[in-house]
């Protein structure tokens, strides 16, 4: 029997219209643009505006797209895998709400989170449903609406992330591309240095928890960007060595757009000039879940059949991993 591989047969994104830019968050609260570019690297972000607008109508905007783009009728999608930290609803998953504003009616869907690695999870595991050769046709969107838990108020927090949401569609190949490998790792110790405070079972919401601020992100930064700094290079670097690959014969490092500074030496430890390492933080700041497949959609026109491509994240947790590509179809 001929081995399948799960391919990426098409990616689309979504960022809303309304910006957020550096001079208007100086504004808002006590930093600079040049605090901000210096020790993060993002200049503007995109952010969700309106009444009741949540993480699946970015997301329905990335998956209409791509339908669209690869000519697929959306009750042809057997499975739809959305991950997400920022779900409309702690219930019905937000995955089963895109499904329903798309039309896609003869899938089954659900949600997955590892905070800022959830695409790379929901990625591998759309990829056994396509390789057991049960699905055809499987869509994981990233979606994040990050403004929604994000207070503005917190100088450290604030100037980090942004909205948006990406799509792809993944397909099983006979053909020698498509996913080669993953690699990922879980440290629980991570809890206690990211996270929200409140919201789940352990601490339901209260005026108290409210007026606290604990329906917020926390973050312990200077702990998180030393793990960050030190596991997603870490994994990258194993990903490269067990498959005997040097830094010629990578075409793209794809990272999570969490910091400049962590992309950079994440990108010095794998031996990559910086011209082979995809980096649009400074347009669009952390989006989580999107991060990875909004980078894919904007160098798409670039990439290549047979592309050697890495995708490297690290999210509270702590979780981190990496994922070993080879592109499935040329510019189109």
């Amino acid at each position: 029997m001929t081995e399948l591989r799960a391919a990426i047969t098409g990616v689309a994104g979504y960022a809303p219209d309304y910006i957020l830019n550096n001079e208007e968050l100086s504004r808002m609260v006590d930093t600079t643009d040049e605090w901000i570019m210096t020790r993060i690297g993002i200049r503007e972000r995109h952010i969700l505006k309106g009444e009741g607008l949540a993480s699946s109508d970015m997301g329905t905007e990335a998956v209409k797209l791509l339908l669209a783009k690869t000519n697929t009728n959306p009750e042809d999608v057997d499975l739809v895998i959305c991950a997400t930290v920022t779900p409309d609803m702690m219930f019905p998953a937000t995955a089963n709400i895109i499904s329903d504003k798309c039309g896609i009616t003869n899938a089954f869907s659900f949600d997955m989170n590892a905070a800022c690695s959830s695409f790379l999870y929901a990625l591998t595991t759309a990829q056994k449903f396509v390789e057991s050769g049960t699905h055809k046709k499987v869509i994981v969107v990233g979606t994040d609406k990050m403004s929604a838990i994000t207070d503005y108020t917190d100088r450290a927090v604030c100037p980090l992330f942004g909205d948006a949401a990406a799509a792809i569609m993944l397909e099983p190949t006979t053909e020698e591309v498509g996913i080669v490998d993953s690699i990922f790792r879980t440290n629980g110790t991570g809890r206690h240095h990211l996270y929200m405070k409140a919201g789940g079972s352990q601490r339901p919401a209260t005026h108290e928890t409210v007026d606290n601020k604990e329906h917020y992100i926390y973050q312990d930064g200077q702990t998180v960007f030393k793990w960050a700094v030190s596991k997603m290079a870490d994994v990258s670097v194993e990903m490269m060595e067990k498959h005997n690959l040097k830094a010629e014969d990578l075409s793209w490092l794809v990272p999570h757009q969490a910091n400049m500074r962590i992309i950079d030496a994440v990108a010095n430890r794998m031996g990559l000039a910086k011209e082979k390492v995809m980096i649009n933080i400074e347009r669009y700041g952390n989006t989580t879940s999107a991060t990875i497949p909004l980078c894919l959609w904007e160098w798409e026109s670039k990439l290549h059949k047979g592309d050697n491509i890495i995708l490297a994240a690290f999210g509270g947790g702590f979780t981190w991993g990496s994922t070993y590509l080879k592109w499935a179809y040329d510019p189109k």
